[in-house]
């Protein structure tokens, strides 16, 4: 089996290629399609990294997501930090998080810090709401 692989350049160059990458990506270790899968996903990888920018996810929606993937509740962060007001007011948007917050936040979450030391706006609310 003898495949051109070439640099992925357009839209359909990226559909071929994945489309190849599916039927030999199940290839036998050490055989020719094993090879020629491993260069099509550092060409696959190489198209997506140029063309499909994914951002990194804001501070506050990444601590939501990982504590309901971890089965984590505000009381469960609140005992962790300390305090239920101040992680209530975090997730909330009332306030921004600590660097002390940052740290027990990426050790118990499991988030890597430079995700949640990202800016990120707070909630407008009232005057009567501030009191």
């Amino acid at each position: 089996m003898k495949t051109y692989l070439k640099v992925i350049e357009t839209k359909k160059d990226y559909e071929i290629a994945l489309k190849k990458f599916q039927e030999i990506f199940h290839a036998k270790a050490g055989s020719e399609a094993e090879k020629e899968a491993k260069l099509l996903a550092l060409l696959i990888e190489d198209y997506e990294n140029k063309n499909f920018h994914i951002s990194e996810p804001d501070p506050i929606e990444a601590i939501k997501f990982m504590m309901e993937q971890s089965h984590k509740s505000q009381k469960d962060l609140a005992e962790i930090l300390g305090n239920k007001g101040n992680i209530s007011k975090a997730l909330n948007r009332k306030r921004k998080l600590s660097i002390e917050m940052i740290r027990k936040l990426s050790k118990c979450l499991h988030i890597p810090a430079d995700i949640l030391i990202k800016d990120y706006p707070l909630a407008i609310y009232t005057n009567a709401e501030q009191k």
